[in-house]
């Protein structure tokens, strides 16, 4: 059987994609959302070897996982883990924009000290949900509670969990 140049190039372009194929999928360049928090381990409580700023890209291997929530990453010379809920496909603007839309006129977003100690951001006005939202409160406002208990009580309570 004669096979021609132009099947021989379809062949090795099929060959290539098989062979390139699973190499792609395993990596994907991902966006930070906030200011995140790489840590030693996989842990809300574990030591914080240094903060990755908001819009920064990162190349995350899936392949090599070990975790549902959190993502082992390498950043600036460092390996370390992010909680992967602060992490999107999506490439913000800039570190000093914020990527989405108030829906009402806010000078700036406000942010609160939970009872674990830790930052969260306030419920907060959006057009459209944003990432790391975690409920959507009876006043129409997106909240970011890392639990269940108070979430929305000064907004009405919680119209909707997400």
């Amino acid at each position: 059987m004669h096979i021609n140049c132009s099947m021989k190039r379809f062949f090795i372009k099929v060959i290539l994609f098989l062979l390139v194929s699973p190499l792609i999928a395993q990596s994907q360049t991902k966006y930070t959302t906030s200011n995140l928090n790489l840590r030693e381990n996989p842990w809300i409580g574990d030591n914080i070897i240094c903060v990755i700023p908001q819009a920064t890209s990162l190349t995350v291997d899936y392949s090599k996982q070990e975790y549902t929530d959190w993502i082992k990453i390498a950043y600036n010379r460092n390996v370390g883990y992010v909680y992967s809920k602060y992490l999107t496909s999506l490439q913000l603007k800039n570190v000093f924009s914020n990527p989405y839309e108030f829906s009402r006129s806010t000078s700036h977003v406000k942010y609160y000290i939970n009872s674990q100690g830790i930052k969260v951001q306030s419920p907060t006005y959006y057009n459209t949900q944003p990432a790391g939202a975690t409920a959507v409160c009876r006043d129409g406002t997106y909240s970011f509670s890392r639990n269940r208990r108070g979430t929305c009580s000064h907004h009405g309570g919680v119209a909707r969990w997400l």
